[in-house]
């Protein structure tokens, strides 16, 4: 890569390297979206469900033909189709069969719904470290948080690469425990020649507007458990008034919800999914020129993918040497900002730190269901609890999003460029900030 030569930095008065409206999220809808949800409206079937014993209680045409999609990609038995991840997640965690007070051991470093949907049906969220490399579930730290009240762990596949899910299942069938995939941000990505969202025995994928794949809202659930498959589908589709028609023996955690996927989502899904590895690709292409960028500049470490794994990046997550690059992270996150270039400082707060898990209050104010059992009185929520987490957060991650079509190669050089520029200029920016 050619490195320009700037004048003054834009955050002390200087010429921006880029000019460009700053680019949101990507856009991959064109006329085949627009073209399959014309045909939905041409039909007059926006929804194909309906809360009954029949044929519709399984969901509309575009919903069934996004579920066969799915199944016959990843070879995998049992889809479900439903309005968001959040609401898969959901299902997953109904469909585990949880007593109250009962714990699943997840990540802290990602979206608050993963957790939250634990709590949503009595469970208990049990926050294990991450590893400081792909951060992911450290399965040290999860064996370490196994105790018999533990029936399940939640891996996040996060930023695009696969947690250690080896690991994970071989722990998971030691101690005999349901492994749930969170594969919202890394759908195609591989572990050990499987597909991330198929290793475990339930895997989330989502279609909200900002992932790989989008239909404004949407979420899937796949299995390979037929029993985990049937009440899934129950808690989607209002379970409590079919069971009986159904012949269900076992109605604990069959009463549902409205979980339902429209059939213009599920239209605008389907032609999303089938762009699929071409959107990772697309993504993986930008994201390998700005690692090949970074290789010539100390102090910013680039994503590693662990070997026998394919890193799809729904982000790119670095990490960031104060003392190398001798700028605080937070002056360079400003810098590169005025400079026009996407970067921000961590990516989310561990979700243990918000008020919910610091005052344990879920439902009603006497902390259920925290307290629900003698061990889950004792719980530990406080800062320290996962150390590599809070540091990521705290002082080293730097995470950008610019490897997202429709950039291109020289984009990723530009941004390279303004991390060359303020390292250049860093003396005379600290300068003139600590005036």
């Amino acid at each position: 890569m050619k490195v320009k030569m700037f004048s003054e930095l834009a955050i002390l008065g200087g010429n921006k390297i880029n000019d460009k409206e700053p680019m949101q999220w990507c856009n991959s809808i064109d006329n085949r979206e627009k073209q399959a949800v014309l045909e939905v409206l041409e039909s007059g079937v926006l929804s194909g469900f309906q809360a009954s014993a029949n044929e519709m209680f399984w969901g509309g045409n575009k919903v069934q033909d996004l579920e066969k999609a799915f199944k016959n990609y990843y070879n995998i038995e049992y889809a479900i189709a439903v309005n968001s991840a959040t609401s898969a997640l959901h299902c997953a965690m109904m469909s585990l069969g949880l007593d109250i007070g009962d714990e699943v051991i997840t990540s802290p470093y990602t979206m608050s719904a993963t957790s939250t949907a634990i709590l949503m049906v009595g469970g208990i969220p049990i926050f294990a470290d991450v590893d400081e490399k792909t951060y992911c579930l450290n399965p040290k730290s999860v064996e370490d948080n196994i105790t018999e009240n533990t029936k399940a762990i939640c891996a996040v596949n996060i930023l695009g690469h696969p947690a250690q899910l080896s690991d994970l299942k071989k722990l998971a069938e030691k101690h005999k425990l349901i492994l749930i995939e969170d594969n919202s941000q890394s759908p195609n990505a591989i572990h050990y020649n499987s597909y991330t969202g198929t290793i475990g025995d339930l895997g989330i994928f989502s279609f909200n507007r900002h992932k790989v794949m989008q239909s404004g809202e949407g979420g899937m659930l796949i299995s390979k458990n037929k029993k985990l498959y049937e009440k899934a589908a129950l808690f989607r589709n209002h379970g409590e008034s079919v069971v009986g028609s159904f012949g269900i023996k076992d109605i604990s955690n069959t009463a549902g919800l409205n979980l339902r996927m429209t059939e213009i989502e599920a239209a605008i899904a389907l032609e999303q999914f089938k762009k699929l590895e071409y959107l990772t690709n697309e993504r993986t292409l930008l994201a390998n020129r700005l690692t090949q960028n970074l290789e010539h500049i100390e102090g910013i470490s680039a994503p590693i993918t662990l070997p026998n794994n394919k890193h799809v990046y729904y982000m790119y997550g670095m990490q960031y040497n104060e003392e190398e690059i001798g700028i605080s992270r937070k002056l360079f996150v400003d810098a590169m900002t005025a400079e026009g270039l996407s970067v921000r400082d961590g990516y989310i707060k561990p979700t243990y730190l918000e008020p919910m898990y610091q005052r344990q209050i879920f439902l009603g104010k006497k902390g259920f269901p925290f307290t629900h059992k003698k061990r889950n009185g004792k719980l530990n929520y406080n800062q320290g609890l996962c150390p590599i987490v809070e540091r990521n957060q705290n002082s080293t991650m730097l995470l950008t999003a610019v490897m997202q079509p429709p950039q291109t190669l020289n984009d990723m050089d530009l941004w390279t460029e303004g991390v060359i520029k303020i390292i250049k200029n860093k003396d005379k920016l600290v300068k003139a900030m600590s005036k």
